[in-house]
């Protein structure tokens, strides 16, 4: 079958790119290729779901204001019964002694690009949440607007949703190899026995970007990474708690009655995952998680776990940020990759950014250069220093 373009990954990264390519004007044909149409496994329906602004560069401060935009306007776009269940709870991130100067700097980036974070002592925090415990805190930066969750699945089925009436083709495969000839690729091979002919290859397959592009010859840093997610009950309910990651990593947020928390894993070890292990790894929360919680916020020494799930996302090794756009000599081979647990939040401006790119030869909205390929080549890092 030959197609215009061939986006491999159907989640919220390939459905909005396929969605912003209609948007745009894009008439040609589009084939979104996933090989876990339930989405059991999918990065995107795995994570916590939460939106922020609270980054150390612009880009991805300016990446997430317009998914912010999309949220505010959510009905407008998608119909009068959408709803994701945005909660703008906001993100308070704690700082000690020797976080404070990156936690300052980061602070000032934020301001500098419009969002609504406050830069607090201990003292001020403490008064604003009485509950939280001020050991080893010198300040915390609370998001008062734009920050907060939603329902991942959700959002990812509005995108879907639109897609069926965009005359976009939905074929459930794994990728098996990428044909290219010279400076171009051809084709993609699926483990169907079927062959798409394709103009543009996108890769947006998520933890198993670097694998994809390996298939076309073309190095990429991204591999799967597990990460742990734990609810539990608590007899105190906090309903003015934002998503709050102490000075350790570990998070923690209200979902209706419970919490959810995670963030325990280790650095030294953590290497790619396992492609079948999707079992949470309890210790983590009894060892790592409780007592950190229960220093933070005294009420949670006496809490009771009730269940867990444990998925991968796609990391990007080089620095933790997306690599996006096309390849500097393959140009019709396309990266949306390695988020490193911004995707959810990211995706709709890089869907946006990609289609401006494809379509009209260029970013308008969002400009994505800085993500580009070239850098992965070089080696040369452009890091973000808030991954979450």
């Amino acid at each position: 079958m030959l197609y215009d373009i061939a986006i491999i990954g159907g989640a919220i990264v390939g459905s909005s790119i396929a969605y912003y390519l209609r948007e745009e004007g894009f008439s040609g044909s589009v084939a979104l290729v996933e090989r876990d149409p339930q989405f059991a496994h999918a990065a995107t329906t795995l994570s916590c779901a939460s939106i922020r602004q609270q980054f150390s560069i612009p880009e991805n401060i300016r990446l997430s204001q317009f998914t912010l935009k999309l949220f505010r306007r959510l009905r407008e776009t998608f119909g009068a019964d959408a709803d994701i269940g945005f909660r703008e709870g906001g993100y308070l991130i704690l700082a000690g002694d020797n976080g404070l100067p990156i936690l300052k700097a980061n602070h000032e980036t934020q301001m500098a690009a419009g969002a609504d974070i406050v830069l607090e002592d201990a003292e001020a925090l403490v008064r604003r949440f009485p509950w939280l415990s001020a050991e080893g805190i010198t300040a915390g930066a609370y998001g008062r607007s734009g920050e907060g969750w939603f329902d991942a699945h959700a959002m990812l089925m509005l995108f879907r949703k639109a897609l069926r009436e965009k005359k976009i083709d939905f074929i459930t495969a794994d990728v098996t190899g990428i044909e290219r000839q010279g400076d171009s690729v051809t084709g993609v091979s699926l483990d169907n026995g079927e062959r798409l002919d394709a103009g543009i290859v996108v890769n947006a397959a998520g933890p198993n970007a670097g694998k994809v592009s390996a298939m076309a010859g073309l190095a990429l840093p991204v591999e799967p990474r597990k990460r742990n997610v734990f609810i539990f009950e608590a007899r105190d309910k906090y309903d003015d708690m934002p998503l709050l990651v102490d000075t350790t990593g570990i998070y923690v947020r209200p979902e209706g009655s419970v919490y959810i928390t995670g963030g325990a894993e280790p650095e030294e070890g953590d290497g790619p995952a396992d492609p079948a292990d999707f079992e949470p790894d309890w210790p983590l929360f009894k060892e790592v998680i409780w007592p950190v919680l229960a220093t933070r916020i005294p009420a949670f020494e006496a809490i009771k776990p009730t269940r867990a799930w444990a998925g991968h996302y796609d990391y990007n090794t080089l620095d933790q940020n997306a690599v996006i756009g096309p390849h500097p000599q393959v140009r019709n081979f396309l990266f949306a990759n390695g988020f490193s647990g911004h995707g959810l939040q990211q995706a709709p401006a890089v869907g946006k950014a990609l289609a401006e790119l494809i379509v009209h030869g260029g970013y308008r909205t969002v400009d994505c250069s800085a993500f580009g390929y070239s850098r992965v080549a070089e080696g040369r890092a452009f890091r973000e220093l808030n991954v979450i």
